[in-house]
């Protein structure tokens, strides 16, 4: 009977939490039925000045869960996880030759668990490993959200279920539905003792200790929305300072501010000199820690942050009320429409009260009935040709909820688009002089080919 090689793609440690907590319920199988190896991807702009995975705290017990490490990078050098895949007449020479790096024998059953399927490199091992059962795993709110790309069907088919963490009981994931794959729920007690076990490990990190001093009672998350060409530097900064300032008007006078890893020092300049203006004690915990670490330490009274999918796991493990700080002015400049970020971004807007209305912070709890038509209405819009069975569904919210929601959950501009509701005869009109110049200008590209081919 040929034996079994299970490979768990990972690039962060949240997503390793997430699949060792899989690992820990037995979602996976019996632990002596399968060698498995945790196959770690650095998907950084510049991988070699990024925080590895390794120098986090956590990674060792998590590690310690498989039989062989081994990098994604090194292995596909000097090309970057992102942007590398195989040409299609290569696939089978490289599945030879990781098999040979890897020691897997020729024989041998591979299982694939995976991260963003509809990209790099989770795509790429997929098509490499054209035979083997894929599993996919989601980290965050983005698995609520549509599928953002279609999928090969040599690469759908294969795909087995998603797993997914329970952050919004009772909303259901879109991602991955239009190929009937059915969501499976990691076992919220096997996340919460994962992440107990890193944070006991981090409890001696000299960097927690001054935090810990301190007492803060609020949590401040950044996300470096800059990075992604979301909002400016300035902005990202503006919206830290805010969270600051909202959380002193709330009354908390000692507050921590955990940055996004990759956030300039410059945010922390900032946000002192607001807390310093505000009477309010600020340290900054600069340190390769997970969000979760600070609150199993710190038991703050408040996270307040912007979309930062720690808020939902701060609420739903560890019981810290949530308050959210610029999901407006953010999701209106979202850009394209289709971003992954849309998603995430209305759930937060919908549950989580808002800070700088001084509504009272709050834990997210059950999905109400009017989250999932809502979730489901933007991801048709975000996606229509993936789900044109939602179409009907999303005429009917808008007719009935349209007027009453924020106006940069469904632009004028995609309702247009689209043919939706709450479109003006104008707008409509507009749009299809764009599309009718569009299409001229693709008609002069082919004759002008054409002519230079001659």
């Amino acid at each position: 009977m040929p034996h079994k090689t299970q490979v768990f793609q990972v690039s962060t440690l949240y997503g390793a939490a997430t699949l060792a907590a899989a690992l820990d319920a037995g979602l996976f199988g019996p632990r002596d039925r399968a060698r498995r190896i945790l196959l770690v991807s650095n998907n950084a702009s510049v991988p070699e000045t990024a925080l590895r995975l390794d120098e986090m705290h956590g990674y060792t017990r998590i590690a310690a869960r498989f039989d062989t490490v081994v990098s994604w990078n090194q292995a596909i050098s000097p090309y970057h996880p992102s942007d590398w895949g195989p040409r299609a007449n290569d696939t089978a020479m490289w599945q030879r030759a990781f098999r040979l790096a890897w020691d897997i024998d020729e024989r041998d059953l591979i299982e694939l668990a995976v991260e963003s399927i509809q990209v790099n490199p989770a795509r790429a091992l997929a098509a490499i490993f054209s035979e083997a059962a894929v599993h996919v795993y989601a980290d965050g709110l983005m698995s609520y959200g549509p599928t953002r790309e279609k999928l090969p069907l040599s690469i759908a088919c294969r795909i087995q279920r998603l797993l997914h963490l329970d952050l919004i009981p009772g909303l259901r994931p879109l991602l991955l539905s239009e190929y009937g794959v059915a969501p499976e729920v990691v076992p919220d007690s096997a996340f919460r003792g994962v992440l107990d076990e890193i944070s006991r490990e981090a409890a001696d990190d000299p960097r927690l200790a001054p935090v810990l001093e301190e007492a803060p009672t609020a949590v401040l998350l950044g996300q470096y929305l800059a990075a992604i060409n979301i909002i400016s530097v300035e902005e990202e900064e503006r919206l830290h300072v805010r969270m600051l300032t909202g959380a002193a008007r709330a009354g908390h006078r000692s507050v921590v501010f955990k940055p996004h890893p990759t956030a300039p020092a410059g945010y922390s300049a900032a946000l002192s000199k607001a807390a310093a203006d505000a009477g309010v004690r600020l340290t900054v915990l600069d340190a390769p820690l997970l969000a979760e670490t600070l609150y199993h330490h710190c038991r703050p009274e408040l996270i307040a942050g912007c979309f930062s999918t720690a808020m939902a796991t701060g609420s739903a493990y560890y019981g810290v009320p949530v308050a959210r700080v610029g999901t407006a002015l953010v999701m209106k400049r979202l850009r394209p429409y289709e971003n992954s970020n849309r998603v995430p971004l209305a759930i937060v807007d919908h549950l989580v009260p808002d800070l700088e209305r001084e509504e009272t912070p709050a834990l997210v709890g059950e999905a109400p009935e009017s989250l999932s038509p809502l979730i489901r209405a933007i991801g048709f819009c975000m996606q229509p040709k993936t789900y044109p069975n939602l179409r009907e569904s999303t005429v009917a919210w808008l007719r009935e909820h349209l007027a009453g929601s924020p106006g940069y959950y469904f632009p004028e501009m995609r309702l247009a688009e689209l043919d939706l509701p709450g479109s003006r005869p104008q707008m409509r009109a507009k749009v299809q002089a764009r599309i009718q110049v569009r299409r001229a200008r693709r008609v002069v590209r082919r004759a002008v080919r054409r002519g230079a081919g001659k």
